[in-house]
């Protein structure tokens, strides 16, 4: 294991003892588009009852050594993690990424310039919108922190500073649905590209959410089994924005392909309603995804 193995900076390594509270694998801090910073996220998880939190920023482990400090003494295992941007055609894959190496070259390459990507395809949003709306680069700016992976959420957060939206879920209804003319697709390595990265940098890679509002269909089975072929380890089934149908297809393809199976909030703060603890993963499932990493260790505070 490259990572740490015995013990890490605010928190003892994992132990392999599987937590009896609840297991929440899919989470968001303020540096890419929560609104809490990973300390607060990790006190937040400790105050919802959960025995294990999963930090999962977009392209960024920025988050990982202040969650870990903040761990340190509460109880509550983390799992380092990131979701990667990944896109098969028109539609998004993001891909959660666990344990992996978070200095592995490629893997760092690649989320440089997914964040790069995001920035600017978030300045040419920005530049449509204002064109019938009263909101600058410098008001998005101002719902950001220093650092942060720049997106769409930033913009959203700004309209509603700005009094064009009540909250967060409707700018992304109203301004900014791609139905709008404001949206624009960004550059995004394939799921298979990503599932390799993950995989090489000693990763668990975990398809998020791929039933969302409908989209189960959006990968083809022949496209899933290739995934699977490259290394995909799982998919997130207890999702809340995952379809029933799309729901029952997955756990078919996961049956099929032994694959992990995770539940989980998609916790954002107050940036979304989702509220930490709402799906939980299975300890069995969670001990998987131990027993197949060989980049980085969780971290039992």
């Amino acid at each position: 294991m490259t990572g740490p193995s015995t013990a890490t900076p605010g928190g003892d390594a994992y132990d392999g003892v599987m937590p009896s509270r609840p297991i929440d694998l899919h989470t968001h801090s303020s540096v890419s588009d929560g609104t809490e910073t990973p300390a607060e996220l990790v006190a937040a998880a400790v105050q919802a009852g959960l025995g294990t939190v999963a930090l999962t920023d977009h392209d960024s482990t920025a988050g990982w050594s202040e969650a870990t400090r903040a761990v340190a003494g509460t109880g509550l295992t983390l799992v380092p993690g990131m979701e990667l941007s990944t896109r098969l055609g028109l539609d998004s894959v993001h891909m959660l990424a666990y344990l992996f190496d978070p200095t592995d070259p490629a893997l760092v390459a690649e989320t440089a310039r997914l964040r790069d990507s995001r920035l600017h395809r978030a300045e040419r949003i920005v530049e449509r919108i204002a064109a019938d709306y009263d909101i600058s680069w410098g008001d998005v700016l101002a719902q950001s922190t220093s650092g942060a992976t720049l997106g769409r959420p930033h913009i959203a957060d700004a309209l509603v500073a700005k009094g064009f939206a009540p909250d967060r879920s409707a700018a992304f209804a109203g301004i900014l649905h791609w139905r709008s003319g404001y949206y624009e697709p960004h550059e995004a390595p394939s799921p298979l590209l990503g599932v390799r990265l993950v995989r090489e940098a000693g990763g668990v890679p975990v398809i998020a959410h791929p039933a969302t509002r409908g989209r189960g269909t959006n990968i083809p089975e022949r496209a899933f089994d290739e995934l699977v072929e490259a290394g995909l380890m799982g998919v997130e089934i207890a999702h809340r924005e995952n379809t029933d149908a799309g729901a029952e297809r997955l756990r078919a393809l996961a049956r099929r392909h032994d694959l992990i199976v995770t539940g989980s909030s998609d916790y954002h703060g107050e940036g979304k309603p989702n509220r930490l603890g709402e799906n939980s993963t299975a300890p069995e499932e969670l001990e998987r995804i131990v027993e197949a990493a060989t980049g980085w260790a969780p971290v039992r505070g």
